[in-house]
């Protein structure tokens, strides 16, 4: 099938699911739930849907379960709408993304703390060693004398 074909499918059945959970999904044990995507395979026979739930753990097991309850129904809905002649089945599947994400802004802060603290300490802090590690040319005035006192002591 045609790439391009399965991801406006699953542009569409993304679109679906996420209206049907807003308006016509009136279960309460589905939380506060954002549908973040759908991936649908090269023949059109299988969707997986990604989600996101902002709560704890047993609210996204209760809105698992209350997916997993509500598939046939999102089912025929797509199937009804995207006009194909097989629907897909569907797998809903926790979207991880936002908690990476999440403990990466943690991860940056803490580093960002970390800098600050270095950067605090180096405030007053000066080079060990000489101050000018590089050769600085000589003046002039010092190479003439140089050539005085090497031409006097021949």
């Amino acid at each position: 099938m045609d790439a391009a074909r399965a991801r406006k499918l699953s542009d569409r059945i993304h679109q679906i699911v996420a209206e049907m959970l807003e308006r016509r999904i009136k279960d309460p044990r589905l939380g506060f739930v954002t549908v973040t995507d759908a991936k649908l395979t090269g023949d059109l026979r299988d969707a997986t849907v990604f989600y996101t739930v902002m709560g704890s753990e047993a609210e996204r097991a209760d809105t698992a379960a209350a997916l997993e309850s509500a598939k046939g129904i999102i089912r025929s809905e797509v199937g009804r709408r995207t006009g194909l002649r097989h629907t897909p089945t569907l797998a809903f599947q926790h979207d991880p993304l936002p908690d990476s994400a999440r403990h990466m802004d943690d991860l940056f802060a803490q580093a960002q703390a970390r800098d600050a603290e270095i950067a605090k300490r180096a405030e007053g802090a000066e080079h060990a060693g000489d101050p000018d590690p590089y050769r600085a040319e000589p003046d002039l005035d010092d190479v003439e004398q140089d050539d005085r006192a090497g031409r006097s002591a021949t």
